[in-house]
């Protein structure tokens, strides 16, 4: 069945957008960010710092810097609109004296050129257009004066005149000739932020992606009382979120499969119960006419097709039987019992109740016992079952080497083993006489449910089973 094919999520809202979007921002970070710093330094600087430290509070070193100087000068000019000449003379003169260090004129509507009482300027009465464009080219050329000029009322239209201030730059101070320590701050301050902001975001991105994609490990990693892991909540439609609902139809169709399967199991068990039921009244007939059938006059060849009849019977009860051992303790309709048992009496009783088919058979019986009481924790019954299984394979398969040996030896783990052992042609083999495996499957079976290991060593020259109580909790059939 070929898997329905997921949406793909939008550009927009998926993952790949917006990491696009972070590698755009860090490629325009240089670009962008610098003249977006210095714009928000002009802000800062004419709303914030202008506003949180006026003219007259100005430190005095600060006082005399270009930037204070020109941004005060424009800002009286400004504050100066609509006053009378004496209010013009009276504020020059103020703030000559504040600013000792420097030069102030102006020069009225009229072309009168004023200074303050006590200037130091050499200047005409008068100003024509012809003085002012000489005076703005002889200083914007000068190398050792700073003159900033600004019409009053910050407005050439209002025809007030202009005002000029010059300084020695030699006044002005070594820190004039960059930003001061204050405005220092603010730009790189800003610049710091948005790289912070840039490198926040980033961070938020990668860790929102790796909480989402743990959440989905854990999902996948921890299963549920059904060995199934628990579907997530799909939260976005981005590309985890495709994952995510991948992820959930996979639970969903495994837990059909599951479900399925138990069906199918359940019905092969109840298939086989049947069966096995239906089986064993024609078995019980036929057998009983083989029975009847030895009181009968026959041939030698018939005695032989009879005897040979009843080992074919005793051999489908017995795969009967196993089928329905195997089908009840896979269904877990039989529940172990166990109990501390002397393991080597259970043994001995078990190869006693064999020793006459042995016998009959012709095998070489090896038994090597010792005397005293072992104690293995397990259900004896089925131990029985386990032996007689054991026992069964070794006359069906192995009879060619006409040996069966049963002794006690040492585990790798330096415990106590039951050891069977017979001299037939191996379990890779064909002994003429193949069975389905049930009742190895059985002993595999209950072995690991009564937590005992059984290893099985098979070569030409014979098989070996070794059974013995498990270290680690049952470590089930080890094949060699």
């Amino acid at each position: 069945m070929r898997n329905k094919k997921l949406p793909r999520p939008r550009f927009r809202g998926s993952l790949l957008s917006r990491y696009l979007l972070i590698i755009l921002s860090a490629l325009l970070f240089i670009p962008v960010v610098f003249p977006a710093s210095l714009i928000g330094y002009q802000l800062v600087q004419n709303m914030v710092l202008g506003n949180a430290f006026p003219d007259a509070g100005a430190e005095p070193e600060e006082r005399y810097q270009t930037i204070h100087l020109e941004n005060m000068w424009h800002k009286e000019a400004k504050r100066l609109k609509g006053s009378t000449p004496e209010e013009i003379d009276r504020r020059l003169k103020e703030l000559s004296e504040e600013y000792s260090k420097v030069d102030m004129f102006w020069v009225d509507a009229n072309s009168h050129v004023r200074q303050p009482a006590g200037g130091r300027l050499h200047l005409s009465e008068t100003w024509n257009a012809a003085d002012a464009i000489s005076y703005m080219k002889r200083y914007r050329e000068a190398t050792q004066q700073f003159s900033v000029i600004a019409f009053i009322g910050d407005d050439e239209k209002l025809n007030q005149g202009f005002m000029v201030m010059q300084v020695s730059k030699a006044a002005l101070g070594p820190r004039d000739s960059g930003l001061s320590a204050r405005e220092s701050m603010a730009f790189f301050g800003i610049i710091l932020l948005m790289f912070v902001l840039f490198i926040v975001v980033s961070w938020m991105f990668f860790m929102n992606m790796r909480r989402r994609l743990l959440r989905l490990q854990s999902a996948m990693t921890v299963p549920d009382g059904s060995g199934l892991p628990d579907p997530i909540t799909v939260r976005k439609s981005d590309e985890i979120g495709q994952l995510e609902a991948a992820f959930n139809g996979m639970v969903h169709r495994l837990d059909r499969s599951l479900k399925r399967e138990r069906e199918e199991e359940e019905l092969r068990k109840r298939l086989i119960a049947n069966l096995s039921h239906d089986l064993r009244t024609p078995l019980t007939i036929v057998r009983s006419h083989v029975y009847s059938l030895h009181k009968e006059q026959l041939s030698e060849r018939g005695r032989e097709l009879l005897k040979l009849a009843e080992t074919k019977l005793g051999d489908l009860a017995g795969l009967i039987d196993n089928l329905l051992s195997y089908n009840l303790l896979t269904s877990g309709k039989y529940t172990l019992h166990p109990e501390r048992v002397d393991v080597l009496r259970t043994v001995r009783e078990s190869a006693a109740a064999w020793y006459p088919l042995w016998e009959k058979e012709g095998f070489e019986v090896d038994i090597d016992l010792p005397e005293g009481p072992v104690y293995w924790t397990l259900d004896a019954q089925w131990f029985r079952r386990i032996l007689d299984n054991l026992f069964q394979n070794v006359v069906r398969h192995a009879r060619s080497g006409q040996y069966i040996g049963v002794r006690a030896a040492m585990d790798s783990a330096g415990g106590m083993a039951i050891v069977i052992a017979d001299k037939g042609k191996g379990m890779k083999a064909s002994s003429g006489d193949k069975g389905a495996g049930i009742g190895l499957a059985i002993v595999g079976f209950l072995t690991r449910e009564m937590g005992l290991d059984m290893e099985i060593r098979s070569t030409e020259e014979g098989t070996t089973i070794l059974i013995s109580r498990a270290s680690g909790g049952g470590q089930g059939l080890k094949l060699k």
